[in-house]
């Protein structure tokens, strides 16, 4: 029964005192630098995809894996990147396409249930570097990722591959979804709408008989830009299809490493169906942390510093070597 009960992370800084205030304003106010070097590797149809690396020498490597509009930049991966090579760890921290501040070559994008582009990054970790551990951390979108990778590839993920770590996972993404409809979370929906319109239109301007611009006067609700752009622009039958095919939950019981999944329960945009306690309570390899606070990739402390999920990655990852 690998749910944790009690979870380490209870005390948020005082002026965030809701769930929205817990995602909102870590991303506002936090600065963290990262060393980073960047790469830009070639896909094998013709793409790209920009890692940015910190090398320490280390046989120890961390693959960090951002979340919906999200890059090497945010605030969470620079403070997962920092506390790793804090510790001595190589970090890894890679650009889905289109999120690197260049647009990419190909008409398919990044969505959550794409697993190919990791594994490519996984292969050219350790194809050009001698990595004894590896361990797969990711935020939201990247959390899914990641435990889809895993769960997909089961027993036949490298070797060297030991653990994973998930945060604010939307495991369920039809669920998710539906939560972006909610009145509350009419901020979030705004927001990343308007960043995934911005990249549709360069889609439209380099593939103009793929992309008809004219839907977006048709969408209601999310669904509708899933219908319209996201399923097929990413080879999806329709938005269901999409659904299905990318909800870490449908895949996540094939996995063979211990995988941490932290969803805080006041999370504004993940509702409880992307908490698989029924799953977690059958499987010996999936643990479930649902601190009670944290919001959607918070999890902030009142001192200045790294926030909690990074203290709590380092101790999971490194307990597990």
């Amino acid at each position: 029964m690998p749910l944790i009960e009690r979870s380490s992370y209870t005390r948020p800084p005082f002026y965030q005192f809701n769930g929205h205030l817990q995602t909102v304003l870590p991303a506002i106010l936090r600065k963290v630098e990262a060393p980073y070097e960047r790469e830009r590797i070639t896909l094998p149809d013709g793409d790209f995809l920009d890692l940015d690396w910190i090398d320490n020498g280390s046989r120890r490597l961390a693959i960090l894996t951002h979340g919906l509009e999200g890059n090497s930049d945010r605030h969470y991966m620079k403070g997962m990147a920092s506390i790793f090579s804090e510790r001595g760890w190589d970090v890894l921290a890679w650009n889905c396409r289109s999120c690197s501040g260049e647009m990419n070559r190909r008409l398919r994008m990044y969505n959550h249930g794409d697993i190919e582009d990791i594994g490519a990054v996984i292969r050219h970790a350790l194809a050009t570097r001698d990595y004894e551990q590896v361990v797969l951390i990711g935020f939201s979108m990247g959390g899914s990722i990641l435990m889809k990778y895993l769960g997909v590839h089961g027993k036949d993920a490298p070797k060297p591959i030991r653990c994973g770590v998930a945060f604010s996972a939307p495991c369920d993404l039809r669920a998710s979804v539906d939560a972006l409809e909610l009145p509350g979370n009419a901020f979030y929906k705004r927001r990343f709408f308007t960043s995934l319109r911005a990249k549709i239109e360069t889609k439209a301007e380099q593939f103009p008989d793929a992309v008809d611009l004219s839907k977006f006067e048709e969408i209601r609700e999310w669904r509708d830009f899933d219908n319209f752009f996201s399923a097929p622009i990413n080879g999806y039958e329709d938005a269901e299809d999409f659904y299905r095919q990318a909800s870490a939950r449908n895949f996540m019981a094939g996995t063979d490493r211990p995988v941490l999944l932290v969803n805080a329960v006041n999370d504004p945009i993940l509702p409880p169906e992307c908490s698989p306690v029924s799953l977690c309570e059958q499987h010996d390899k999936i643990f479930l942390e649902m601190p009670q606070k944290g919001g959607h990739v918070g999890f902030t402390l009142p001192r200045a510093g790294y926030a909690w999920s990074e203290y709590r990655a380092v101790e999971w990852c490194e307990g597990r070597g």
